[in-house]
Parts: C-alpha cells; structure tokens; sequence
C-alpha cells in the first residue's frame, strides 16, 4: 500500500483510495437497499405464500443472518462504520422491517454511548420520514373516508391537540410496534413537530435494548435470538410496558369521551 502511494504521490493516491473505498461502501449500500426493497415485498406477502408456519420461520431467520451480517461488514468499516449503520437504520425504518436485531447490534459494535446515540438518531430520521410518507401518500385518502363522520372527524381533531403528549406516551412503550406507528400517526392530524418532539420519547427503550446489546459475546448470536439479559433491565422494560399502557388507554379514552361528548352537545337543539 505504501508503494502504491509512492508511486501516484501521496496526494493522488489518497484521493483513488478513497474513491475505492466510497465505491464499495456505495455498492454494499445498494446490495442491502435492493434486499430490503425484496424484503418488504415478501414480508407482505408471506402470509398468503406461506404453506405452513416453517416457511414463515425460514423467511424471517433468512432476514435476521442477512442483518447480522450486514452488522459484521460495518463493523469492518472503521470510520465510516456510524455513517453507514445510520443510513442502514433509516432504509430498515422505511421498509418496515424489524429493526431489533440492528439496534442490539449497535450496542456490540459501538458500546452503549456511542450506540443509543446513533440509534436515536437514526431512528428518529427514518421515523420522520414515514411520517411524512403516511401522511403525504395516504392522509387524504383517509380525510375523504372520514369527511361526512362527525365522530371520527373529533376524534382526530383532539389527538391532533394533544398530539405531543399522545405520541410522547405511545414512543415510552416497547409495547407498540415502532415502525407501524410511524406511518400510522402520519394518517393523523398530528403536526410534524409535536411528532418529532413526541417520537424522543423512544430514548429510554433505546438506551435499555442498546446496553443488552452491550453484553453479547458473539455478533453471530444476534441472528440465534440468544441475547443476554439483564433482570434489572428485564424488569424495568415489563414495568415500563405496564405503566405506558394502562396511560395511553387512560388518556385516549378521556380524549375520545371529550370529543364524543362535543359531538352530542352540538347536535343537541337549542332550548327556546
């Protein structure tokens, strides 16, 4: 390698090696985004191919090696590595696919500063972007649905008013599935910045799955489901779930029961 650099002059040699090494980096990016891209074709369809459960099981093992090894590539990239998994993160976000596996790899690969700031980052990104993809592709869709129904049209109207406070409780809770909600809230009347301030309350859950990523030996073991645990951890996840759950259906059935209430007394004839 010095040779080489000898020959071109320090100066050029730098630049074609780091021309090689962007257009591998470019070429690994598209090889993912091309099987993430076929991933979420099949993940739609698999229900309706699938013959018996061990198809399904195949399918999802097949997708979760594939991950762990696109970790293992990453890791080997030295100081592109965190630009790179941010931008891994973002596609897997959009294309809906688990994303478990990588932020537990984060942890491994990275440590639990470094890795929950990454993850947090990226997810937030790419959680912004399905927002904004469910609400640009689908809301009016939705709007035209909804248009002549008084109570659905309330009801959107208060979760759009306490928007933040609603989305801040969901994002707590391991409990709700993260990228189906990224482009479910989009189909709401939630503003894009109370969203966004909303989607920050994801930090705990990510620190916490971060940390247990920490504590594998062996990246291969991601793919297995064989991940340490921690009963701390464990614990304050279960406790977390319980707490997030009981509040969010406590809050939105308040929300709904105002709405609704505002529905009736409009409808109700004045008295003379």
């Amino acid at each position: 390698m010095n040779d080489f650099r000898e020959v071109l002059g320090p100066g050029r040699g730098q630049l074609i090696l780091s021309k090689l090494t962007l257009s591998k980096l470019t070429k690994g990016l598209i090889k993912f985004m091309a099987f993430a891209s076929i991933g979420m074709v099949l993940l739609a369809a698999a229900p309706a191919m699938a013959q018996d459960a061990g198809e399904s099981v195949g399918f999802f093992q097949g997708l979760q090696n594939q991950l762990v090894s696109t970790l293992a590539w990453i890791q080997s990239l030295g100081l592109w590595a965190p630009i790179v998994f941010v931008l891994l993160y973002i596609v897997i976000t959009v294309a809906f696919l688990p994303a478990s596996i990588v932020t537990l790899g984060a942890g491994f690969i990275f440590g639990v500063v470094q890795g929950s700031f990454l993850v947090f980052i990226a997810a937030m990104l790419g959680a912004t972007a399905a927002f904004l993809i469910g609400r640009y592709v689908a809301r009016d869709w939705i709007a035209q649905k909804i248009a002549g129904n008084k109570k659905f049209a309330a009801i959107d109207d208060a979760i759009a008013k306490e928007g933040r406070k609603l989305v801040f409780l969901i994002r707590l809770s391991p409990a709700f599935p993260f990228n189906l909600l990224n482009y479910a809230l989009g189909l709401t009347q939630v503003s894009l910045t109370d969203y966004i301030l909303g989607t920050t309350g994801i930090l705990p859950g990510t620190i916490m799955y971060v940390y247990l990523g920490s504590l594998v030996k062996d990246l291969a073991t991601l793919g297995t489901g064989d991940v340490p645990s921690n009963p701390v951890i464990d614990w304050a996840i279960k406790i977390l779930i319980l707490v997030t759950v009981v509040a969010i259906t406590v809050y939105i059935t308040r929300i709904a029961r105002k709405a609704l209430q505002g529905v009736s007394d409009e409808g109700m004839p004045a008295e003379s």
